[in-house]
């Protein structure tokens, strides 16, 4: 009964279960970047990445959100990624010639890139998120992917 009791009280805490995210349009004007982020989970500004950008995280610490752009040097998606110097054992990896999306587990959370390649600027949206709860951030982390564009 316990155990029951205590998966209720995290499916309810759960962003993306509840259903009830507030979602706002994130923008870097310097680079025309932006992206819909829910707002009323990633409520913690938690830094500044190289480029330009933001990266919040939930209040608890649990997950956290990149918006970057970085200048484009005229590598193509594959060779920026390799670059990156990515961790090995990749889950999930597509690579276009306008942007790359790869994703895998980590030291228990899921890491998500995306990266879409303008002219001038690589724009990227960074989403670290708890494996045991991927089921409940599908549809946030598809959201926040899909928004994603630059100027």
């Amino acid at each position: 009964m316990k155990k029951i009791a205590t998966i209720l009280v995290m499916l309810c805490s759960l962003p993306a279960a509840a259903g009830a995210e507030s979602w706002s349009g994130y923008r870097i004007p310097e680079t025309g970047t932006s992206v819909d982020i829910p707002s009323s989970i990633f409520t913690e500004q938690a830094g500044q990445p190289d480029g330009y950008g933001m990266q919040y995280r939930t209040s608890d610490g649990r997950a956290d959100l990149t918006v970057q752009a970085v200048p484009n040097d005229g590598s193509s998606p594959a060779a920026f990624l390799a670059r990156k110097n990515p961790p090995s054992g990749i889950t999930y990896k597509r690579i276009t010639p306008r942007f790359f999306v790869v994703s895998s587990t980590r030291g228990g959370k899921i890491w998500y890139d995306r990266c879409n390649f303008g002219r001038r600027y690589v724009h990227c949206v960074l989403i670290n998120y708890p494996a045991a709860e991927k089921r409940q951030w599908d549809a946030l982390v598809t959201r926040v992917s899909r928004t994603l564009s630059g100027g």
